[in-house]
């Protein structure tokens, strides 16, 4: 059976995250319906992340199995085409045949996740549940200079979801940048991997910066006591951005020739 990575992008809203739940509807029983009405018969999908409920992509990885040698057009558009074709909240971006060896959550070496707020007193109307909306001005300069304490490799338990199943709280956070786009405040974040909520929890640590009730001292403190209790609070789902899985070879150069700048 040929395998396909497929590249999808999503709105979370609304729905229970990635996988598949009994409580509500999760972006992976919606492609696999459009999998199981593109080829007759069920298929397994497998993510390169599992986005929590809420949270967008723009470029998560998948890969499936199917039963038949389809050009990889034809395997987007079918796709595409049982999603509703651009009814539904999720939609095939790409479709490429790979290697039976090809994982896309084990063969990936690295993971970009952008998180958006908008600093400013009006609600954002057309970006509801897209952004999250801060009503009072954020401190971007210091919010960068919080941001470099957090690079490298740490013990982030401190911004690590209490129900957490990694093996070990021990990661290396490559970016964590700040940058103004007129209203907007974007924190973007790469890492091979990451912890449970580590990015949205690091947001929420970062906004208390911006908005001047926390000290980069108080972050690095933080960082220090690898204790959930002394990280800031968990930032909302609706900001946070799956933007790109990173793989070896072709993959891992696109991405370093795309990334934003400083």
């Amino acid at each position: 059976m040929p395998r396909y990575k497929l590249t999808i992008e999503y709105d979370g809203t609304g729905l229970v995250g990635w996988q598949r739940q009994d409580n509500g509807l999760s972006v992976q029983a919606i492609l696999e319906a459009a999998v199981l009405q593109f080829c007759g018969q069920p298929a397994e999908t497998v993510a390169a992340g599992r986005t929590d409920a809420g949270v967008h992509a723009t470029g998560q990885v998948v890969h499936v199995d199917l039963p038949k040698d389809w050009r990889a057009d034809r395997v987007r558009d079918g796709l595409n085409f049982w999603l509703g074709g651009g009814t539904a909240a999720v939609a095939v971006l790409a479709a490429e045949v790979v290697d039976d060896d090809f994982h896309a959550r084990f063969s990936a070496i690295g993971r970009r996740y952008l998180f958006r707020l908008i600093d400013r007193r009006p609600p954002p109307i057309l970006d509801r549940n897209r952004v999250v909306w801060v009503k009072r001005p954020l401190d971007v300069e210091a919010m960068r200079q919080a941001a470099q304490v957090l690079i490298g490799r740490h013990d982030f338990s401190s911004f690590r979801a209490v129900q957490c199943q990694a093996a070990s709280p021990v990661k290396t956070l490559d970016r964590l940048d700040v940058v103004r786009v007129g209203e907007e405040v974007r924190v973007m974040a790469a890492a091979r991997s990451f912890l449970h909520h580590q990015v949205r929890n690091m947001v929420g640590t970062l906004r208390l910066v911006g908005e001047g009730r926390w000290t980069v001292g108080r972050v690095e403190a933080a960082l220090a006591a690898c204790d959930r209790r002394q990280g800031g609070p968990t930032a909302p789902p609706c900001g946070l951005y799956l933007t790109d899985v990173v793989y070896a070879g072709r993959d891992e150069r696109k991405i370093q020739e795309n990334a934003d700048p400083g």
